[in-house]
């Protein structure tokens, strides 16, 4: 029985190690990401362009639930995900106009 628990409590350490270098993996790749959307919200912001595209929003919203059903992730999750990161980049990018 002791033997069980210790196997258990080692599998749930493994477990929360790749957990916590896979939020670690996020926050630096939602950090790069954002550079990048802070960097087109300038650029638009110079040009005179609008702060929003939703033609692209609606394509990466597709494209973002195409790869979440094949990630075996909820496509529902994964929408809302990206809805929360392009308002973001919107507020940011309104921002750069101001």
């Amino acid at each position: 029985m002791c033997d069980q628990v210790t196997r258990a409590a080692e599998l749930l350490k493994d477990h929360r190690d790749s957990i916590d270098r896979l939020d670690a993996i996020l926050v630096y790749t939602l950090g790069e990401r954002f550079k990048h959307t802070q960097a087109v919200g300038r650029l638009k912001a110079e040009h005179n362009l609008p702060p929003s595209d939703p033609a692209r929003e609606a394509a990466q919203i597709a494209r973002l639930t195409d790869l979440a059903k094949r990630a075996d992730l909820d496509p529902e999750f994964a929408k809302k995900f990206l809805n929360f990161v392009i308002q973001e980049v919107i507020q940011h990018h309104q921002q750069h106009q101001s």
